[in-house]
C-alpha cells in the first residue's frame, strides 16, 4: 500500500471534519435514531474519490443507516461541494464505507467477560 502524500492527508481530515458536521446537522432524526460518527476518510492521490468511513450506533441499525446514507450520497456531496469549493477544484465522489472496528472490541470485551 501506497503512503499517503501530505496533500491527501490534509484533504481527507478536512473533509472528514466537514462531511461529520453534515452528518451531525442532519440529526439523528434522519438516521432512524442512530448515532453516525465519521471515524476516517481516504482519498485517492487525484483527490477524485473518498471512501467515509463511519461508525455506528447501536450496531443494529447500521444497514438501514447505510442505505440511507448510500441514497443520499448525492445531496450529501452537494453540501460537501458548498463548504470545500475554496479549497479543492473538483468535490470528490463520495462512498461510505461501515467502520466496524467498535463492534469488533465489543465483541471481544463480551467473550473476555465470559470466560
Amino acid at each position: 500500500m501506497e503512503q499517503e502524500s501530505t496533500r491527501q492527508l490534509k484533504v481527507s481530515k478536512e473533509l472528514q471534519r466537514d462531511i461529520a458536521e453534515i452528518i451531525r446537522s442532519k440529526g439523528m432524526a434522519m438516521f432512524d435514531g442512530a448515532l453516525v460518527s465519521v471515524s476516517g476518510v481516504k482519498i485517492s492521490p487525484d483527490l477524485s474519490v473518498a471512501k467515509i468511513y463511519v461508525s455506528i450506533f447501536p450496531s443494529e441499525k447500521a444497514e438501514k443507516v447505510m442505505g440511507i446514507l448510500d441514497e443520499n450520497a448525492r445531496a450529501l456531496r452537494g453540501e460537501l461541494g458548498n463548504r470545500v469549493a475554496k479549497q479543492l477544484r473538483i468535490v470528490p465522489e463520495i462512498t461510505f464505507f461501515r467502520d466496524d472496528s467498535l463492534d469488533y472490541v465489543e465483541r471481544i470485551e463480551e467473550l473476555l467477560k465470559n470466560n
